[in-house]
Formats: C-alpha cells, sequence, structure tokens
C-alpha cells in the first residue's frame, strides 16, 4: 500500500453512507456507543465465525473474517465470509443483523470487499451477497461499474473528510438519527437549535 495513502477501513463506507458525521466522530474522534442495533450486529458477526455457512455451491471453500486489502485504493478490512468455489469464482459474503431489504451503504461495504479481493487474487468478481440474519435470506448484490464508480468515489470522499481532520455537521434526519447509536454523542437536535439560533442572531439589528 504506498505510504502516501491513508488507509481507509472497508467499513467506514457503510458508516459514511450512512451519515459522514457517524463516520468522522468512528473513525476521527474514536468514539463509538452501541445500541440494540450495534449490539446484535456485533453477536452476529461474532457467530460467523463458528457458525456452518450454507454456501450456494457444492464443494465450495469458505473462509471466515479473511483479512482483505487493496494497494490501489488504500482499502484494509475483513470479509466477513468469502466463498471460493470449485470453477474458481470468489463469492463475498457480508452478514446483517436485520430483515432482508436493500440499504445503499451494506452494498458499498461489500462492493468494497469485492474490489480488495479482486486485487489480491487477480480474478474479476461479479457479484456477492448480504445475508440478512433477521430473515435469513440472501439478497445478492451485482457489482456493476456504477456501483464499482460509487465505491471508489465514496472512498474518495472518505479520504478527503479525514485528512481535513474536520466532523461533517449532523445529517437531522429523523429515521437515521432515531437508529443511531451515537446519537447521544452527536446531540443533532441541540446543535440545529444552535445553527438556528446563530442565523437569526445575523438577521437581528437588536443584537
Amino acid at each position: 500500500m504506498s505510504d502516501d495513502l491513508e488507509p481507509v477501513n472497508v467499513s467506514a463506507l457503510n458508516q459514511y453512507a450512512y451519515c459522514h458525521r457517524r463516520c468522522a466522530l468512528i473513525y476521527l474522534e474514536n468514539e463509538f456507543e452501541d445500541n440494540r442495533h450495534t449490539a446484535y450486529g456485533n453477536a452476529e458477526h461474532a457467530r460467523v465465525d463458528q457458525m456452518a455457512h450454507p454456501s450456494n455451491r457444492e464443494g465450495a471453500r469458505v473462509e471466515y473474517a479473511l483479512p482483505i486489502w487493496s494497494d490501489r485504493l488504500g482499502l484494509i478490512g475483513k470479509g466477513d465470509v468469502v466463498e471460493f468455489w470449485p470453477d474458481g469464482t470468489i463469492y463475498p459474503v457480508e452478514y446483517k443483523h436485520g430483515a432482508k431489504k436493500q440499504h445503499d451503504n451494506d452494498d458499498l461495504q461489500l462492493a468494497a470487499q469485492a474490489l480488495c479481493l479482486e486485487e489480491m487474487f487477480g480474478r474479476p468478481i461479479r457479484q456477492g451477497a448480504i445475508f440478512h440474519a433477521k430473515s435469513k435470506r440472501r439478497r445478492e448484490v451485482v457489482f456493476t461499474s456504477q456501483l464499482r464508480a460509487a465505491t471508489e468515489q465514496t472512498v474518495a470522499s472518505i479520504r478527503q473528510m479525514l485528512a481535513s481532520r474536520t466532523v461533517p455537521q449532523p445529517l437531522n434526519n429523523e429515521t437515521r438519527c432515531r437508529e443511531c447509536s451515537l446519537i447521544d454523542l452527536c446531540q443533532p437536535v441541540a446543535l440545529g437549535k444552535l445553527r438556528l439560533l446563530r442565523r437569526e442572531d445575523l438577521f437581528d439589528p437588536n443584537r
């Protein structure tokens, strides 16, 4: 990996796509708090190492918590499950706690894993899957040119944010903030009110 590239963890793509500020709090400020979602997710990831992963292909070799990296993109991380099929196909599977549902942030994380594996093994990887533990169903993800480009752009944006040492403003997305384990550290409502007060000050001639 080039010394000029600060390594970006593949899981950071998931965090950044969910909320830029959450990603910065974790990777710039080293802040993290668990809530029920992250606790379930951590338990699920720990269980992956101990469970018999059902592969889609007979005779597949399965690697758990496989260290992965990309020198070109400056990516590091681990693949929850990587299947090596008898025909040479490499098939990454990312475990998520929730029910089967498409989330772009999950797709970006999985695509980043695929880009790492392609570089490591010198083989094209066309698809992988998100395994949704709650519904116990796979959702296949095709690594299109659009998804690959979005993944590389997200890596560049994260690296730019980390280099700036700047924590972005809160997202103020009611649904995402409510589900976020860092809401007490982030304080999106309080900071939103503070910004509003400051804007009002600008237009008040008596202040």
